[in-house]
């Protein structure tokens, strides 16, 4: 996703058979992409704000707060402030994020 990083902790590719997880650092004004998602996906703010759009619902994600994500839902995150946001994320292998254009992608941490 365009103003976002993802740096893979646990991956098959590093062993694990069902969870991955990363850390997302987001920048200051990154507008999120909407995407829906194929498995559950749980957010932790570790740091910075974000704005997230869950199935139409928005609202805002500070540090220590937690959004659970349950598959098949549209989720979109932007960073409205001036410094980074960062996030733990986890989910379970095989995710894959379906853009509003039907294209979709399975980023390769999840794979």
């Amino acid at each position: 996703m365009p103003g976002s990083t993802c740096r893979s902790y646990a991956a098959p590719a590093t062993g694990s058979e069902e969870l991955c997880a990363w850390r997302l650092d987001v920048e200051p004004g990154t507008e999120g992409v909407a995407h829906r998602v194929s498995r559950e996906e749980v957010f932790l703010l570790l740091g910075g704000r974000l704005t997230v759009t869950l199935d139409g619902v928005t609202g805002d994600l500070a540090a220590g707060d937690a959004l659970v994500v349950p598959a098949g839902s549209e989720l979109r995150a932007d960073n409205r402030t001036g410094e980074v946001a960062t996030a733990w994320v986890t989910t379970s292998v095989g995710l894959r994020a379906t853009m509003a254009d039907g294209s979709s992608i399975s980023p390769p941490w999840v794979r």
